[in-house]
Parts: C-alpha cells; structure tokens; sequence
C-alpha cells in the first residue's frame, strides 16, 4: 500500500484546503493511503533559531513523515495570485537538517491541488509551487489538475464535498497520483 502525506496550506479551521484534503484521502483508489499532517506549530524560519536550537520538533516529526512515505500530496490555497506564506514557510524548513531536502523531496512523488472561494481556482498558487518544487529535486505530478473554484459552493458547512463533478474530478485526479505513485 503506497502511503501519501497530504498537507493542507492553511491554518484556518474551516479551510476549504483542509476539506479538499480530507474528500482527498476518501477518494484514494485502492492500493493508496492518504495520511493528513500539519503545519500547525511549525514557527516561521529563522536561521539563528536554526543554529542555537536545530530544527523544531513539529519539523522533525513532519520531515520523518514526509521521508518514509511513497509521496506528498499539497493542497494549496492561492493568496494574492501565489502560494500562502504559511505552506512556504513550512517547507522551507522541511529542506533544512537534519533531515535536509534530498531525503524529505528528492525524487519523492509529489502533486498539488487547491481550493478557493475565487472564480479562478488556484491556478497561480501551483504555478508558483513548481520552481520550489523542482529546486528542491521532487518529482512532480504533471497528470491531472485540479483547482477548485467557489468553494463555498463546493462544500457544505462541515466542508463536506457536495459537489458531484468536483467529486468526480477529485477521484480522477487521485488515481492519476496513485498511478505515478506506482500504487495501482
């Protein structure tokens, strides 16, 4: 069974990302395992902290995660027509010791996808995830895309997903990962 760590980019507790991720890990095809991490308590970088104290032990424990798995999933909201600082900030500590990038992303599997309650989904924001991505040497999913536009229609109050193309989309987009994956 390949075993996914999904990551949702926001903090907020009715994040839409957070729904996407969780409707995510229903919609894995057999043979795949969505495991939902955060990067609540991870604090904002800071080189000096890193030097005195080493790496926070919310980042240690995420990074260990990420390493042992068959791949990364993001889930990304798109802020000002870009990646959210909070998600950013998360991985760039992800790419530092002890583990560092190459055993937390190098050639690790990774996709992305978003919500938001815009009309235009979160096209920029993975856009912007790519040169990151491939600087720090993941191998990208370049399957299906999917950016969920006006959230707010898409989930209801629990952020239950009660979109059924969305639904559809979301299953689609899961067994294209799971296939890169080597899951299926």
């Amino acid at each position: 069974m390949a075993r996914i760590i999904g990551i949702a980019g926001s903090l907020r507790k009715g994040s839409y990302n957070a729904a996407l991720l969780r409707a995510a890990a229903v919609a894995a095809p057999d043979g795949m395992e969505v495991e939902i991490a955060s990067i609540a308590g991870i604090p904002l970088y800071d080189g000096d902290q890193e030097a005195e104290h080493g790496a926070p032990g919310p980042v240690i424990e995420l990074q260990e995660k990420i390493a042992s798995s068959d791949g990364l999933l993001l889930v990304t909201p798109e802020y000002n027509a870009s990646m959210p600082g909070v998600l950013k900030n998360a991985v760039d500590w992800l790419s530092r010791p002890p583990k560092g990038a190459a055993a937390v992303f190098g050639d690790r599997p990774v996709a992305i996808m978003g919500a938001t309650p815009g009309a235009w989904g979160t096209r920029l924001a993975q856009a912007a995830w790519l040169p990151v991505l491939r600087n720090l040497g993941a191998r990208v999913y370049f399957g299906k895309q999917l950016h969920v536009a006006t959230a707010a229609k898409v989930f209801d109050a629990e952020g239950l997903l009660i979109d059924d193309k969305v639904r559809s989309l979301l299953e689609e987009f899961m067994a294209g990962f799971a296939t890169f994956v080597g899951a299926r």
